[in-house]
């Protein structure tokens, strides 16, 4: 691929601050911080930070259909590629595309009222105060688990498996496979259950038992829903993002390396 028109969007840190400096020198880039994605129009967009400034870029373009390239200036840089000064259109072209798809998050809270987000990572769902949660399982309106005792649970993309999915026991997913990962943190009851692996077109919804008394939040990737008593995820199929990876660093890669690290 060829890119004539290139954006950049950088973290607020010193490290990325730097590096949009130092890349603005050397090459022809759109600040899209000071212009309008949809008038500008570039081919690609590239990211200047960590992977939780790469989350909030993706949520920031995804219907734009514009292919994303990060450069890690944070601290793990998962969804990243290294950062170098040199060689960028080079780098550009010969990238590998990673198409992702969203989770898409409905939850009702205490109040009924209603609220949808996207997660590229996962949904978690977390006890809000001292007392464990008490949560009800259904997978295409079936009750598969009439009450988990825990500290919460939560879905993983596969994109996401291997990041808090994976901190709290659950499995990492390859890329290419059509699953979600549903992975209970700190369980209780039942005391030995781990979670389940998951067809990525099932309808999942967790009704929240005795809400007032165990109270729980939601979080879809970094958006929080506090005092929630229903939450419905369904992958969305229709919506993605594409992903460019350096050959040889490609996501699908990264994620295989982390089941032998």
């Amino acid at each position: 691929m060829r890119f004539k028109k290139i954006g950049v969007v950088a973290d607020k840190s010193k490290k990325a601050g730097e590096a949009l400096e130092e890349l603005s020198s050397r090459y022809e880039l759109i600040n899209l911080d000071k212009a309008d994605v949809k008038k500008i129009k570039p081919d690609v967009i590239l990211v200047l930070g960590g992977d939780g400034f790469m989350l909030r870029t993706l949520h920031k373009f995804t219907d734009t259909n514009i292919p994303v390239y990060g450069m890690n200036c944070g601290t793990v840089g998962f969804l990243m590629n290294e950062f170098r000064i040199d060689g960028l259109l080079n780098r550009l072209s010969e990238a590998k595309q990673t198409p992702i798809n969203p989770l898409d998050m409905v939850a009702t809270d205490e109040n009924g009222k209603t609220h949808e987000r996207v997660a590229f990572n996962e949904v978690s769902l977390h006890r809000k105060h001292k007392q464990a949660a008490k949560i009800r399982i259904s997978l295409d309106d079936n009750v598969r688990m009439e009450e988990v005792v825990c500290d919460g649970v939560l879905v993983a993309t596969p994109a996401g498996s291997s990041a808090y999915n994976s901190s709290v026991g659950g499995p990492i997913i390859p890329l290419k496979v059509w699953l979600l990962a549903m992975t209970p943190i700190s369980p209780f009851r039942p005391r030995r259950w781990r979670g389940a692996l998951l067809p990525d077109k099932v309808k999942i919804r967790f009704d929240i038992k005795f809400p007032k008394k165990r109270p729980v939040n939601a979080v879809a990737d970094f958006s929080e829903i506090e005092n929630v008593v229903s939450v419905e995820i369904k992958k969305n199929l229709k919506s993605s993002i594409t992903l460019l990876f350096d050959p040889g660093h490609s996501l699908e890669e990264r994620i295989l390396k982390e089941q032998f690290a």
